[in-house]
């Protein structure tokens, strides 16, 4: 079988996924939880810039955004409800069986707070059920 990847969604749904985290992650978000969850400091951050911290995660937001639109292609192969549909719901089974079953058992380990973990897991289920909503749209 051939999997059929519209690059163009692709590079829509990573592009997505940064703006969710701006988002999120903002004066207006989570920003000031996170600082004290994570006990970061938003003046160093500001100083030692994100350059590098954003180039990293949009390469990884691409692979995120090519990984779900190969297996949302092969579900809908399997089981031929709409495009849409299998987009969402393939990103909800990935996010809880893979992101979330793993976040919360590191994060038990290394004991951080519960809080944390709760903002981490929300911010990745939003971007992944986004990142399939573009996906699912623009369809291979």
């Amino acid at each position: 079988m051939e999997v059929n990847i519209n690059w163009l969604a692709v590079i829509a749904a990573a592009l997505t996924g940064m703006l969710v985290g701006a988002v999120w992650y903002s004066k207006t978000g989570f920003l000031k939880t996170w600082l004290q969850l994570t006990k970061l400091d938003e003046k160093k951050l500001k100083q030692s810039g994100a350059g590098k911290e954003i180039a990293v995660s949009f390469v990884l937001a691409l692979l995120t955004a090519y990984v779900l639109a190969h297996v949302t292609f092969l579900a809908n192969a399997f089981f031929h409800n709409s495009f849409l549909f299998d987009a969402l719901t393939t990103s909800l089974w990935l996010w809880l069986g893979l992101i979330a079953a793993r976040f919360i058992t590191h994060d038990l380990f290394e004991r951080r707070p519960g809080k944390l973990t709760l903002l981490t897991i929300s911010f990745e289920l939003v971007t992944l059920l986004a990142m399939g909503l573009i996906i699912g749209i623009m369809q291979p």
